[in-house]
C-alpha cells in the first residue's frame, strides 16, 4: 500500500470510526454469537494474491463485527471499565503510525521522559505524596508480579535471584480472600507455589482483617517460613471492599514485609479529594498500581506502577547484555528494567493526551457521576422487596441478588445465575456475576466514559422485566 491510499483508507477508517461511536447504542452490548461463528466465516489458509483494502474492512464489518462485545456501550455494566475516549483514541494513532519500540532511553527518548513526567503528574492528581518513582506496564496483573518478585528477593536477600529458590527458606505472600486472581498467579509464576499464598478472612465490609492478617504472619514465622509480600486491596472486584491500609501497613513495617497496594481499579477514584480517605496508611507501601485504562479513559493498556525504591526493582529485574547497552546507561531511566517484556510500546503518549484533554475537573465530573448513579441505583434497589443489596456501594460498584419469597439459598443461586445470562442474551445491558460469602450475586459497575442516568434507569428496568419472566 502506497502513502496515498494509506491516507484515503485512513480517512475512511476514522470515518467508519465515528460512526460507530456515534450509534453504539443501537447495539447489543455483548457479542451474540455462538461459539465458533466467527472462526467458521475465516478461511483455512491465508491469501496468495495481494487482497484490496477496502475488501478488508467490509470483511471486518460483516465477520468481526457482530463477535464484538462492545466495551465502550454506555450500559456497559460488567466487569470494570475499559473506557477509550476519542484523545487516547487519536494518541493511539499516533503511537501505531509512529511505531517506536521503547525499550531504552535512546531508542525513543521523548517516550522515556514523557513517561517519567506524566506519572509524576498522575500522582500529583491521586495524592500519593512525595517519594514515588512511575512506570507504565501492561496491566495491574504485572505490577503485581513485580511486587511480588521484589518482596521474594528482598525477603531472601536476592538468594533466590542467584541460587533459586531452593536455596531459601519456604515463602509466604498475604492477600485479602477478596484478592484478584492475579495475586495468586503471580505467586505461581514466581515459583513460590499456591500453597504459599495465605487468603486473609475479610470483615462484614468484605476488607481484609488486620488482626487475622497478623496471626498468620506469627504462625508463619514460628513455622520458619518467611513472610515475602502483602498485597492489600483497594477496591476488591467482586464487592469493592477496601483494605485498612493504614493498619495493615503498620503490621507489614513492624515484620519488615515487603507491602503492594493494588488499586487497579478504585485508585482512579483518588483524583477525588473525598475518597483519599482510602490512602491513608500509603506511607507504609514500597509499590502502588492503578489503572488509568480503567477509569481514566485511556485506552488499554496503561497500568500505572509507582515504587518508593527503583534500585530493589531493577537489581531484580535487570539483564545486562552488551547489545542493551549503550553510552546513556547509568545515566538515564531504562524502562526495560522496570517490567518484565522487553520491548515497550509509547504508552505515555495516550495518557498525556487524555489528561490534557479533560484536565483533573472534567476527570472529577465523570468519577462523581458515576459515583452518585450508583448511590442513587442503590436506592432503587433498596426500594424493590423483590431485590437486595448484597454489597453497599463502593464508590461505582454494588452488588444484588433478586430474591423473591419462598426461596431457599440453593434456589436464589440458580434463579440468580439464570436471570445474568438471559439479562446478557437479551443485550441491552451487560452485567456479571460474583460469588459473596459462597451465594451467587450479580454485580452492577458504573463506570463507562459515556454513561448518563438514563442509561442506569434502562440498565434496573430491563434487570427487573426480566427477573418478572423467571
Amino acid at each position: 500500500m502506497d502513502l496515498d491510499r494509506f491516507q484515503e483508507e485512513a480517512h475512511h477508517l476514522v470515518d467508519w470510526l465515528t460512526e460507530y461511536r456515534r450509534t453504539i447504542e443501537t447495539r447489543p452490548v455483548r457479542a451474540q454469537t455462538a461459539p465458533g461463528t466467527i472462526a467458521a466465516q475465516l478461511p483455512a489458509s491465508p491469501p496468495v494474491s495481494p487482497e484490496d483494502c477496502r475488501a478488508i474492512l467490509d470483511d471486518f464489518e460483516r465477520i468481526v463485527m457482530p463477535g464484538i462485545t462492545h466495551w465502550q456501550h454506555p450500559r456497559f455494566f460488567a466487569y470494570f471499565p475499559a473506557n477509550a475516549t476519542p484523545p487516547a483514541v487519536l494518541a493511539e494513532i499516533l503511537t501505531a503510525g509512529i511505531a517506536a519500540q521503547c525499550m531504552l532511553w535512546q531508542t525513543s527518548p521523548a517516550a522515556t521522559e514523557m513517561e517519567t513526567r506524566i506519572l509524576g503528574w498522575l500522582a500529583l492528581m491521586l495524592g500519593l505524596g512525595e517519594g514515588w518513582h512511575g512506570v507504565i506496564q501492561d496491566s495491574a496483573s504485572s505490577a503485581t508480579l513485580v511486587a511480588v518478585l521484589v518482596g521474594r528477593e528482598r525477603a531472601t536477600d536476592w538468594q533466590a535471584d542467584d541460587e533459586g529458590l531452593g536455596a531459601c527458606p519456604p515463602l509466604a505472600v498475604y492477600a485479602s480472600e477478596e484478592a484478584h486472581s492475579s495475586v495468586e498467579k503471580a505467586v505461581r509464576i514466581a515459583g513460590l507455589g499456591r500453597q504459599a499464598l495465605r487468603l486473609v478472612p475479610t470483615d462484614a465490609d468484605f476488607a481484609m482483617r488486620p488482626e487475622a492478617l497478623d496471626a498468620l504472619i506469627r504462625a508463619d514465622l514460628e513455622a520458619g517460613i518467611e513472610p515475602a509480600c502483602i498485597v492489600a486491596t483497594l477496591g476488591t472486584t467482586g464487592t469493592g471492599g477496601i483494605d485498612p491500609l493504614a493498619r495493615i501497613g503498620e503490621i507489614a513495617q513492624t515484620h519488615d514485609i515487603y507491602l503492594h497496594v493494588d488499586a487497579a481499579w478504585a485508585g482512579s477514584a483518588l483524583v477525588l479529594p473525598e475518597t483519599r480517605w482510602m490512602i491513608e496508611g500509603l506511607k507504609f507501601a514500597d509499590s502502588f498500581v492503578t489503572n488509568p485504562h480503567k477509569w481514566l479513559g485511556v485506552t488499554f493498556d496503561c497500568s500505572a506502577h509507582f515504587v518508593r525504591k527503583p534500585d530493589e526493582l531493577i537489581r531484580t529485574l535487570t539483564v545486562n547484555p552488551a547489545y542493551l547497552t549503550s553510552q546513556e546507561t547509568g545515566r538515564v531511566v531504562d524502562y526495560r528494567d522496570w517490567g518484565i517484556p522487553l520491548g515497550r510500546r509509547f504508552r505515555a503518549l495516550k495518557l498525556w493526551f487524555v489528561l490534557r484533554a479533560y484536565g483533573i475537573e472534567g476527570l472529577e465530573a465523570m468519577l462523581r457521576r458515576h459515583i452518585e448513579l450508583t448511590a442513587e441505583l442503590a436506592g432503587w434497589i433498596e426500594a424493590d422487596p423483590a431485590f437486595e443489596l448484597t454489597s453497599k456501594p463502593s464508590l461505582a460498584l454494588l452488588t444484588f441478588r433478586y430474591r423473591p419469597q419462598g426461596q431457599d439459598d440453593t434456589a436464589l443461586d440458580a434463579l440468580n445465575t439464570a436471570l445474568v445470562e438471559r439479562i446478557n442474551d437479551d443485550g441491552r445491558i451487560y452485567l456479571t456475576q460474583t460469588r459473596i460469602r459462597g451465594r451467587v450475586a450479580i454485580r452492577f459497575s458504573i463506570g463507562q466514559t459515556d454513561t448518563e442516568r438514563a442509561h442506569v434507569e434502562t440498565g434496573w428496568a430491563v434487570v427487573r422485566e426480566i427477573a418478572q419472566t423467571l
